[in-house]
């Protein structure tokens, strides 16, 4: 969506404190011995206390509160009842609808003690965010943002997973345009003051783009079992520095 008037704003900004308050849950919870259906249940308690609900839910069916992949998933992953292990990597997508909108935000998380090449996937994937938000500008075409994201990861020896976008977003969860994260020439739409993107690199330890899909028919893996990480932020371009949304 594009942001016109101050009530969008305003709007907007009560949907994004929701998904933040919901990863500041998730992520204190993290611990080895948690299950994802728990951490899905406390996001189900937290939309409730701000009469919230699952947009994937509303949207697509997605039996979830929120997504939760770990370690080869990528995103979308189904929260099951099998405990986290120390070491693991795990991916918390947040998407509440509130009083008509829709904002989306990621983190990633490694369940302690995590190993040295967890960390450096995690931080090159928040990284490679930090440099798509530097080329974001109005003004600049969107294939500016995958550029910026794909140098990052491949500087810093990762992959970043190519079938898998970021995307307008506001009054329903996928809105246009994509934001491819990594360079494509065709992608020449101009970013405009207002427009609302979620932002999301989604990086891997392996060599392979590639993603499939799992049996559940919803959750998308990596094909070589590398390690996955997935860091977002729904945000507003500006002629400056983008307004996160979600922090």
């Amino acid at each position: 969506m594009t942001i016109t008037t101050e009530a969008e704003l305003q709007g907007m900004q009560r949907a994004g404190q929701v998904v933040a308050e919901t990863l500041r849950t998730l992520r204190a919870a993290i611990r080895p011995g948690i299950t994802p259906a728990e951490l899905d249940a406390l996001a189900g308690r937290v939309f409730r206390r701000h009469g919230a609900r699952s947009a994937p839910r509303m949207t697509y069916g997605a039996p979830v509160n929120v997504f939760v992949s770990v370690n080869d998933d990528i995103v979308h992953g189904l929260p099951t009842r099998r405990p986290l292990a120390a070491g693991d990597v795990v991916s918390l997508d947040v998407t509440p609808y509130v009083d008509g909108f829709v904002a989306d935000a990621a983190v990633t998380v490694a369940v302690p003690p995590a190993s040295p090449v967890a960390l450096r996937l995690i931080e090159c994937t928040e990284a490679a965010f930090g440099a798509g938000m530097a080329a974001a500008r109005a003004g600049q075409p969107v294939h500016a943002i995958g550029r910026a994201v794909e140098q990052e990861v491949t500087r810093r020896g990762f992959t970043v997973l190519r079938e898998l976008f970021g995307h307008g977003v506001g009054r329903a969860i996928h809105e246009e345009p994509n934001v491819p994260n990594y360079y494509r020439a065709r992608d020449r739409q101009k970013l405009h003051e207002g427009l609302v993107i979620a932002v999301e690199p989604m990086v891997s330890t392996g060599k392979s783009p590639r993603v499939r899909t799992l049996r559940d028919g919803w959750t998308l893996s990596t094909t070589d079992g590398g390690l996955a990480a997935h860091f977002e932020h729904t945000v507003m371009i500006t002629a400056a520095q983008p307004l996160i949304l979600t922090a």
